[in-house]
């Protein structure tokens, strides 16, 4: 059965991916993350209820932007990967929200001082460029991927990682935001595990996130990927650790 049912979950990490919901494999419980030690919702949302222009910054489909209303009277929101834009303008637009398409971080396409509150989940960013958007004592919130997450997934598969990428940590973003002008900074490192139930989770989570293995896909690795098969069969899962990190920056 071992073979076939290798195969059956290949196939079934052909499904295709849209926006940014990892439902496929979450909701359904084949993926499963250590909860953080925060809760990037709640710093939001402690910020949100008495803000009055918000921007959610690199949006996806705009699943997450939608399920924080009530919302700002002036919210808008950026993307910068294409097909996202199209599926995040379906999604907010009707809710009164404009979906912006940015392709540098550091030419936003707003006014300066436009926002009392910037919001940024695992997009990248110019911190001086958002230090310009916001108003004076506006509130940058940004949970961020560290360099090292998931590391052990590139060591399995026999994948080089990017190495100049693991140098991203809290303590070089906490820098970077102070060199641009903001200050009163809370923030927390973590490095939470994730477990991957079946092959064919972890097939469609490297699909959808190809930065994590470069030119990644099923042929170039269907030897190392078989032998991962193999360990969750004998042991019920593999884990592997994440790396995440946010940070709540005020504008001088």
């Amino acid at each position: 059965m071992t073979e076939g049912y290798f195969q059956f979950l290949l196939k079934q990490a052909d499904t295709r991916f849209e926006g940014w919901d990892f439902s496929y494999i979450s909701d359904t419980g084949r993926m499963a993350t250590e909860p953080f030690p925060w809760s990037y919702t709640n710093w939001v949302l402690q910020e949100l209820f008495h803000s009055k222009s918000m921007l959610d910054m690199g949006t996806g489909g705009g699943e997450y932007l939608s399920k924080l209303l009530p919302l700002p009277n002036f919210t808008a929101a950026t993307e910068g990967y294409k097909p996202n834009i199209q599926i995040a303008r379906k999604r907010l637009n009707p809710l009164g929200i404009e979906v912006y398409e940015v392709e540098d971080d550091s030419k936003l396409p707003f006014k300066e001082a436009q926002f009392d509150l910037v919001i940024n989940r695992h997009e990248s960013y110019s911190p001086a460029e958002v230090n310009r958007i916001l108003q004076n004592e506006g509130i940058f919130i940004t949970q961020q991927v560290g360099g090292t997450d998931n590391v052990q997934l590139n060591e399995l598969l026999g994948a080089p990682m990017d190495f100049g990428y693991a140098e991203w940590k809290l303590a070089k973003a906490v820098e970077d935001i102070k060199a641009a002008g903001f200050t009163n900074m809370e923030s927390e490192e973590a490095y939470p595990l994730t477990r991957f139930y079946d092959v064919g989770a972890i097939c469609y989570y490297l699909k959808a996130i190809p930065w994590q293995i470069d030119n990644f896909s099923i042929e170039t690795y269907e030897s190392q990927l078989y032998k991962i098969h193999k360990i969750i069969e004998e042991n019920g899962y593999i884990e592997v650790k994440s790396h995440r990190f946010i940070i709540k920056a005020v504008k001088k």
